[in-house]
């Protein structure tokens, strides 16, 4: 695995490139994120991760190539992920999202037009089969 570090924190990335596309998967839970990142890694995705809706954002601007956000809603800082979602899809039109949450009812999550939401917890191979799909349209 390498690492790069910027002001905001400690930001990782996982150079697995086979099927061409990079990811950025945002979540608090450390145990989780690992498990996503690992998830997407098996698929060939080129995968960044972050902690946070403010170091994601930092990871996006030094990334154009990052094509699809996942996401959980509930995580600290200045922004959830539902904020966040919405952040992107106004800032950059073409990232498909993918947002997940253990607390937030499907009905009560105001999706960014295009998003998906998935409950936690979650099987992989729907996560990964979202991926697959978002990203061939």
């Amino acid at each position: 695995m390498s690492t790069y570090t910027s002001g905001m924190g400690l930001h990782g990335y996982h150079h697995v490139y086979e099927s061409g596309c990079a990811i950025l998967i945002v979540e608090d839970s450390g145990l989780i994120r690992l498990d996503a990142v690992d998830m997407a890694e098996r698929e060939g995705f080129l995968v960044f991760e972050a902690g946070n809706a403010d170091d994601a954002i930092v990871i996006l601007e030094a990334h154009p190539e990052i094509r699809l956000v996942f996401t959980d809603i509930e995580m600290p800082g200045s922004m959830d992920g539902l904020k966040l979602a919405h952040y992107i899809s106004l800032r950059w039109p073409p990232i498909r999202l993918i947002i997940a949450s253990g607390k937030v009812p499907r009905e009560l999550a105001e999706l960014p037009e295009g998003g998906l939401f998935f409950s936690k917890p979650y099987r992989h191979r729907d996560i990964t089969g979202a991926m697959r799909a978002l990203l061939a349209a």
